[in-house]
């Protein structure tokens, strides 16, 4: 599983889960910080990353685009620090798994995770 941390989540987070053994990069790394969020989630795709946001506007590029890939994990609260942000992602990533490798648009919120399978508006 590798993970690509969208502007608005802890730099130092992206240590923490690489050293949880899930390879994971910052925007803030690359040099995107202030990449528009189409270009971030082309290079998750390209990557083969997970993007991990706070951003509602990645859900809404995925759906636009009817895109398969890459999964989206939209966290919904606020204010996490750096070790309580690798600890829910770890947890997401445990519960989520499959569906995550599927192609997801994951949202997190305090009390729920809302899965949403790839594309989020099939064919008609």
């Amino acid at each position: 599983m590798k993970l690509l941390l969208d502007q608005g989540l802890p730099v130092s987070a992206a240590n923490l889960l690489s050293d949880a053994g899930v390879d994971t990069i910052h925007v803030s790394e690359i040099g995107m910080s202030k990449t528009e969020d189409a270009n971030i989630l082309q290079r998750g795709r390209d990557e083969r990353r997970i993007v991990a946001t706070l951003d509602a506007d990645f859900h809404s590029l995925l759906a636009l685009e009817a895109a398969i890939t890459p999964s989206v994990i939209r966290i919904r609260i606020e204010r996490l620090r750096a070790q309580a942000l690798t600890d829910l992602l770890l947890a997401v990533i445990a519960e989520c798994k499959e569906d995550l490798e599927k192609g997801s648009a994951i949202t997190v919120e305090p009390s729920r995770i809302r899965i949403r399978h790839l594309p989020l508006i099939p064919d008609v």
